[in-house]
């Protein structure tokens, strides 16, 4: 499955950005063509709720995403208005229009993609500035940064979980067949937990899998199996009827960012 083509960021600084505006993306269009959403540990349990979710190999390693299309380019999870259809919105998509870009000497580096961002001089409504009078970055951008380092965070604990259940092996090919109203749908390149091998570990090799947090990502997995059949309906229903948008959940512009608030875990 493809995703859409990369975003052109710039580096967030102050001879560049000091007197200038960001604006949050208004509808999540941007993600139209994205059949599959990146997840992080931290966010599984409430995704698993209304996504199905998958493993996929991406650069030999294992990790955990959201499948929202059927085929590649197409989301069924965004409406033709750009407005967000489902239960829980990815972080992945939240994330934007800033990014944490690594650089060759392994650092991260605050980026935007100043074309979603809407970057100018004005405010113009609902715009935020980069930096205050004095020179600081600014408290919605300091949030977004904060934001965007604990996904980040959990994003390395969530690839070190993704290697063990792979290196146990309790990770096998998903062979997804859907039947909808334009006939069946082959889904290829996702893989499952397999609940009668990770029964079989043993004691040790269970225990590892506790040790890495591995055992929280792969019962997300499981329970998110249920919501494979969202696929087929959403996909029948694109096709009878994109003139009734089921109830949209809209990209405010606002981030929930409540799990600030508290020091011991992170709301997605």
């Amino acid at each position: 499955m493809k995703s859409n083509p990369q975003p052109e960021f710039h580096p967030v600084t102050a001879e560049r950005h000091a007197s200038r505006w960001w604006h949050a993306p208004s509808s999540y269009s941007w993600a139209a063509r994205d059949a599959v959403v990146p997840l992080v540990g931290s966010e599984l349990a409430r995704a698993a709720l209304h996504l199905p979710v998958a493993f996929m190999r991406q650069h030999d390693a294992m990790a955990p995403f959201a499948v929202v299309g059927l085929e590649a380019g197409v989301s069924l999870f965004i409406a033709h208005d750009g407005t967000w259809t489902g239960g829980y919105v990815p972080a992945a998509l939240r994330c934007r229009p800033f990014a944490l870009v690594p650089t060759e000497d392994g650092r991260r580096v605050l980026c935007i993609d100043e074309q979603a961002g809407r970057v100018g001089a004005d405010k113009g409504g609902s715009g935020q500035p980069f930096f205050s009078d004095e020179g600081k970055i600014s408290p919605a951008l300091q949030q977004f940064m904060d934001f965007l380092l604990s996904v980040e965070s959990s994003r390395e604990l969530t690839l070190k979980s993704s290697a063990a259940l792979d290196h146990c092996g309790v990770l096998v090919p998903w062979e997804i067949t859907i039947q909808t109203d334009s006939g069946m749908r082959r889904v290829d390149g996702l893989f499952r937990v397999d609940e009668e091998k990770l029964g079989q570990l043993d004691d040790q090799a269970f225990l590892e899998l506790r040790k890495t947090g591995a055992l929280a990502l792969a019962y997300a997995q499981l329970l998110s199996a249920a919501n494979l059949q969202l696929l087929g309906q959403r996909a029948s229903a694109r096709l009878a009827a994109l003139q009734q948008p089921m109830t949209p959940v809209t990209a405010s512009g606002d981030l929930d960012l409540s799990f600030l608030e508290r020091g011991d875990t992170f709301r997605f």
